[in-house]
């Protein structure tokens, strides 16, 4: 049953399953909470109150916000955290990725662990070198295609992101995907997020406190090099607080591709740091 929370500026929707110590999982751009429809179950099923969260211009959240920076996401998601009680491990894909971190450094009485998907976090340098790599070359042209405002497009990023083998429910999930994405408004949500730039976020790296897990696939479209990204998320933190995971085959959505992976990865994380 979806919940809202009222913030400056719009509502945005959540979802709360299960008991125990809270996890707040926080999807990527032009997605909604049913990215984590294959981790959510399995994390209650372990033994968590799970929060599964629209960002501010999608899914069921409201439309229409002034701006749409990881700065602002992580407002939402810290509001969100206070409002249930945390603390909470908060868990990020991409732009929440960078978002996951700013709350972390803003609200350490609030998060007591994160884990970054794939995520936008640093301040991205572009090299025209990095173009010879064939899926980060046809990725970017695609992103291009959607800053621009093409559904199309966004389509397109989606299935070289999703590399390999698809989830069953593919067809059915791109589906509503393309639906979310007709209402009014959503389309501008998701434009202005492929325009904010990461850097309010890689500011905040060496100022978070708590322990992070930094998981990357192998064949994530968004960096040429995605190991090398994973590795410097982890160093601009303060030494031994970040560890990287790779996930081999993996794109730009591991928790969709491989979710057993990726919530033997998560559960591990919450046994040593959800119950601190």
């Amino acid at each position: 049953m979806t919940e809202y929370l009222t913030v400056r500026g719009g509502t945005i929707g959540y979802e709360v399953t299960g008991e125990g110590p809270l996890v707040v999982l926080a999807p990527g751009i032009g997605n909604s909470r049913s990215a984590y429809r294959f981790v959510a179950p399995r994390l209650v099923d372990a033994g968590y109150r799970v929060a599964a969260v629209d960002l501010r211009g999608c899914g069921e959240s409201s439309v229409q916000w002034t701006s749409y920076t990881r700065t602002d996401i992580a407002g939402d998601l810290i509001a969100l955290i206070r409002h249930l009680g945390g603390p909470a491990v908060l868990v990020g894909h991409s732009i929440s990725g960078g978002a996951a971190t700013i709350a972390a450094a803003q609200a350490p009485d609030l998060v007591h662990g994160i884990i970054e998907l794939a995520p936008f976090t640093r301040k991205q340098s572009f090299k025209l070198g990095d173009l010879r790599v064939r899926r980060y070359r046809k990725g970017t042209f695609q992103l291009i295609g959607t800053m621009l405002g093409s559904l199309a497009s966004w389509k397109r990023y989606l299935d070289i992101a999703h590399p390999g083998t698809k989830p069953a429910d593919w067809t059915a999930d791109l589906a509503r995907i393309d639906a979310m994405l007709r209402e009014p408004g959503r389309m501008k949500a998701l434009q202005k997020m492929t325009r904010a730039a990461p850097a309010d976020a890689g500011a905040q790296l060496a100022n978070v406190r708590c322990p992070a897990l930094i998981v990357e696939g192998s064949l994530d479209p968004d960096w040429a090099d995605p190991r090398a990204e994973g590795e410097a998320v982890v160093a601009a933190m303060p030494a031994g607080l970040a560890r990287l995971a790779m996930i081999e085959g993996a794109g730009h959505y591991p928790h969709v591709q491989h979710p057993d992976e990726v919530v033997s990865l998560v559960l591990a994380f919450l046994e040593a740091n959800a119950h601190a």
